[in-house]
């Protein structure tokens, strides 16, 4: 189990099974005769996008407290969809059932889905981000409870539909989930009360890492529309997933403004496209600085690029210590000064090691089936629209504000709900010379 604290989604899959249930921690959620009877109502389930994070999602919603099936499949690949069926079969066969008619492709296949399910019934979304605002709207309308992947939208407009479907689930008393699992990592969750605390004092600054190897790009097979090559390789094409910085640094940026507890005023930065040669949208490097209403700093750093420095996870100075933690920092710590040694250690968590992953799902699942209140689509949503404006400004070369960015209204994929083919023209295009068009700094309008 320590391994799955440093894998994706993807690679968590591989390592687990049924007994990563964690049921030492799932055996305390439920509590027997609540208003949700566990013993007696299976909760179905939907999976719409069977990726690898949505096998995963769906690996984890099965393993919950309580009776649940998997009900429905969706995505745009066939392929995905078979591929995630069988695997999901194989560990819970008892629970999957998925019959032909129940599965579901193309881009109205979410709307078939979740419209199997009865009220009260939950669906994952798993989609590339820039689908989930129309699946959180459409899922909230037919009154189904969520779990919802990061990130959450790829521009303003997304995000402001997200924040207008979670009031609407508000007032459902639906039960809406998301992917931003740090939240629900005990041992980060002990940290950051520590720092809550005061620990190691006032924070002063704080710096989001996330520094690795470069992202592949699968070559785009003869048969597959441009549009099917952009979606399947969905990490590299901006209008698909927001950006490096928005994907894969949400999690720490999350982290930081919730061991601050606040959020970002405004942000300014650079970055750009240096070594990369692969025939997508990626810059290879952000740097981001965002400034908090106190007028302290946060710092956020991407970068994807060969044979460089590797980091990732956050790191906190305050005015009498500091802390190592964050999403890819499996054992959070706190240190008096700003050495971060083994000699200088003050706090560290003691007890055992499972998945966030699961607990959740554990959480979700628990809020369902006792009636709790369950809604963290404000918090998500701010912690993405962070990230959103950081990608803004360094996209631009400008400083902008929180409110210009939440406020802007320029779409990366504008007429998106009117696709209905994967032969259908993608949202960007090659030029002459086969290169995608690029945010240019100084040039780049996002306002």
């Amino acid at each position: 189990m320590n391994k799955t604290h440093l894998t994706s989604r993807r690679e968590f899959l591989k390592h687990s099974g049924p007994t990563v249930a964690g049921a030492a921690f799932v055996s305390t959620l439920v509590k027997p005769g609540a208003g949700y009877c566990a013993e007696t109502n299976t909760i179905k389930i939907a999976l719409v996008g069977c990726g690898g994070r949505g096998t995963g999602a769906a690996l984890n919603a099965l393993s919950t407290k309580g009776p649940t099936k998997l009900w429905a499949m969706a995505d745009v690949f066939s392929h995905r969809l078979e591929n995630s069926r069988q695997s999901l079969d194989k560990q819970f066969t008892s629970q999957v059932e998925v019959p032909q008619e129940r599965q579901f492709l193309g881009f109205d296949a979410f709307k078939h889905a979740i419209d199997s399910l009865d009220r009260g019934d939950i669906v994952l979304l798993t989609t590339p981000p820039a689908f989930r605002p129309i699946h959180l709207e459409y899922a909230v309308e037919r009154g189904v409870n969520v779990f919802m992947e990061k990130s959450f939208a790829v521009d303003a407009p997304g995000i402001r539909r997200v924040l207008r479907a979670g009031e609407a689930a508000k007032k459902k008393n639906l039960k809406v989930a998301t992917g931003l699992m740090s939240r629900h990592y005990l041992p980060l969750e002990g940290a950051i009360q520590q720092v809550h605390e005061g620990a190691i004092g006032e924070l002063i600054t704080c710096w989001a890492y996330r520094m690795h190897g470069p992202l592949g790009l699968k070559p785009r097979k003869p048969e597959m529309s441009e549009l099917a090559h952009q979606i399947s390789n969905y990490s590299c094409f901006t209008w698909v997933n927001g950006s490096f910085l928005v994907d894969w640094l949400i999690h720490n940026i999350d982290v930081c403004c919730w061991a601050k507890n606040a959020w970002p005023k405004s942000a300014q930065g650079m970055g750009g496209r240096q070594v990369r040669e692969k025939l997508d949208q990626l810059f290879d490097h952000y740097a981001c600085e965002y400034s908090f209403p106190d007028g302290t700093r946060m710092f956020a750093q991407g970068r994807h690029q060969a044979s460089c420095h590797n980091f990732f996870g956050d790191v906190l100075h305050g005015t009498k210590g500091s802390a190592v933690l964050g999403e890819g920092q499996t054992k959070p710590r706190l240190f008096r000064g700003y050495e971060p040694s083994p000699t200088n250690v003050i706090w560290e968590y003691k007890g055992a090691p499972y998945s966030h992953y699961q607990r959740e799902h554990d959480l979700l699942f628990d809020a369902i089936r006792n009636d709790k209140p369950y809604n963290e689509v404000e918090r998500s949503a701010r912690s993405c629209m962070t990230a959103i404006m950081g990608r803004m400004a360094v996209e631009s070369g400008k400083q902008i504000t929180y409110e210009e960015a939440l406020a802007s209204n320029i779409e990366l994929a504008p007429g998106l709900e009117e696709i209905n083919s994967l032969d259908a023209p993608a949202p960007v295009l090659p030029g002459d010379s086969g290169k995608y068009p690029m945010a240019m700094p100084g040039h780049t309008k996002v306002l």
